[in-house]
């Protein structure tokens, strides 16, 4: 194979592997962000915990990966992000610890002001996640201020009405997706509270991505290569579908197929996005010539053959782990079988 056409595989791995971490890890910020509003007493904020507990670590394992086939495959890529977003990208990370142990030290000590001040920060970290994602991945669909002497923007230049758009996106499809996911691995009041949210949340969420097409049509040149080629197009239409599918199973109660539902149009929201951006990795709002593109930020030949035998191998075992860990771990939580985290 050609350096270009490895390239060209680690570009569609590498956009498959951020859309398998926003899949997955998209319940359990959800289930952050609802954390406070469902959980009312101790055995029920357990609940909670253990329906993302055996779950939570093992998609950032994706997150990881991700970060790692940035690094290895696209240096270029990886060493203009840090360097253009440093700001944002600090904050995700800070928004990581805090979720995590706010997740993992909320009851370790019985003080209300320590369980309280975790089970926030668990929840503030879950929605900032979820923003900053959001509002990153719209800012690289709608193009940087790249120029001739590199980024030309600020962080607060990224809060723009599509940027947001992007980001209230996110965090909309993550409230339905941890709803859901509360629902199925649940039962009682907590699964009944869930329930109550997931139907509005399901409404506004639909509405946010039709809102985001829309502005995604206007505002960026994203969808220059589906008109380019128009068989393409089946992508963003079977986003569509499948947000309208989630949204009449929820109103159905057949949560099952909600989530299915719910996943895929992440999945194929995430796709249209990549898609649309190829061959552009770093795409520049100001002019094309200052965007990067894939084939600019490759690593060598030698590396992208020898990273391509690594991922055929490991990728299998870690999806094959995590399948298993979904098999263990199969069975809904009741308030009595509950313990959290000690």
């Amino acid at each position: 194979m050609s350096h270009e056409i490895v390239a060209i595989i680690w570009f569609g791995l590498w956009g498959l592997i951020w859309t398998i971490y926003f899949v997955l890890d998209g319940y359990t910020l959800g289930t952050g962000m609802l954390f406070p509003f469902l959980a009312k007493n101790r055995q029920e904020r357990n609940q909670l915990q253990e329906a993302v507990g055996p779950f939570w670590g093992g998609n950032e394992v994706w997150l990881i990966t991700a970060g790692g086939a940035t690094f290895a495959a696209f240096p270029a890529v990886y060493a203009d992000l840090f360097s253009f977003l440093y700001t944002p990208m600090m904050l995700i990370l800070f928004a990581l610890f805090f979720r995590a142990a706010g997740l993992e030290f909320m009851h370790k000590d019985e003080s209300k002001r320590w369980q309280t001040s975790w089970k926030w920060a668990f929840t503030i970290s879950s929605v900032a996640l979820a923003l900053l994602f959001g509002v990153a991945f719209a800012n690289l669909f709608y193009g940087l201020k790249i120029g001739p002497s590199g980024y030309e923007g600020t962080f607060l230049g990224l809060l723009h009405p599509y940027g947001l758009l992007g980001g209230l996106l996110f965090t909309s499809l993550f409230i339905v997706s941890g709803a859901l996911w509360i629902m199925i691995k649940t039962v009682g009041d907590v699964a009944q509270r869930a329930y109550q949210i997931a139907r509005p949340a399901s409404v506004v969420a639909a509405v946010v991505l039709s809102l985001f097409f829309v502005a995604t049509s206007n505002r960026t040149t994203l969808f220059d290569n589906f008109t380019k080629a128009p068989i393409l197009w089946i992508v963003p239409a079977l986003t569509f579908v499948c947000a309208l599918l989630m949204l009449l199973f929820v109103w159905q109660k057949r949560i099952g197929l909600a989530f299915a539902n719910i996943c895929l149009t992440i999945f194929t929201l995430m796709a249209t996005g990549f898609i649309g951006m190829f061959p552009n990795m770093l795409p520049s709002r100001i002019n094309d010539e200052y965007s990067t593109t894939l084939f600019e930020a490759a690593g060598s030949e030698l590396n992208l053959k020898i990273m391509l035998g690594v991922a055929i191998v490991m990728v299998p075992i870690v999806v094959g782990y995590q399948l298993w860990s979904y098999k263990l771990f199969k069975e809904k939580i009741t308030k009595e079988t509950a313990k959290g985290y000690q």
